[in-house]
C-alpha cells in the first residue's frame, strides 16, 4: 500500500471520526446550523468551493482502484467530495435544503452519523495498521 494511501486514509478517517463525533455530541446545534446553512446561498457556495477543492485534491492525487479496500475507499471518498462540491455549486440552496428533508436527514440523524462514525473508525484503523 502506498504512503499516499496510508496518509489520506489516516487524514480522512480521523476527519470523519472527529466530525461525526462532534455532530453527535451537539445534535441540536448541528441540526440548527445545517438547516440554516442549507437555506443560505452564500454558505452553500462556500461549502461547494471547499468540498470541490478537497475532492479535487484527492481525485488528482489518488486514483487507485485496486490493491485492497482502503485504496478504493480513499478514491471513492475523493470522488464523493468532488461530486458533492460540484452539486453544491450548481444546485440552488433551496433545492439542497429540500433534498436533505426528503432523505429524512433530521429524523435519521443518529443513524447517518453513526454510519459515518463507523466508516471513519474503519478507515482510521486500517490506515494506522497498514
Amino acid at each position: 500500500m502506498s504512503a499516499v494511501t496510508i496518509y489520506l486514509g489516516r487524514l480522512l478517517g480521523l476527519y470523519l471520526v472527529a466530525i461525526s463525533g462532534g455532530m453527535l455530541a451537539n445534535r441540536r446545534r448541528t441540526l440548527a446550523t445545517l438547516d440554516e446553512m442549507a437555506q443560505s446561498g452564500p454558505w452553500m457556495l462556500f461549502s461547494g468551493m471547499v468540498a470541490t477543492a478537497a475532492g479535487l485534491a484527492v481525485v488528482l492525487g489518488h486514483q487507485v482502484w485496486s490493491g485492497g479496500a482502503l485504496p478504493v475507499v480513499v478514491t471513492l471518498v475523493g470522488w464523493a467530495a468532488l461530486l458533492k462540491g460540484v452539486t453544491l455549486l450548481l444546485v440552488p440552496a433551496a433545492s439542497i435544503a429540500a433534498a436533505y428533508k426528503a432523505i429524512g436527514f433530521e429524523r435519521f440523524f443518529p443513524v447517518w452519523m453513526v454510519a459515518v462514525l463507523a466508516a471513519g473508525l474503519w478507515v482510521t484503523t486500517v490506515a494506522f495498521l497498514a
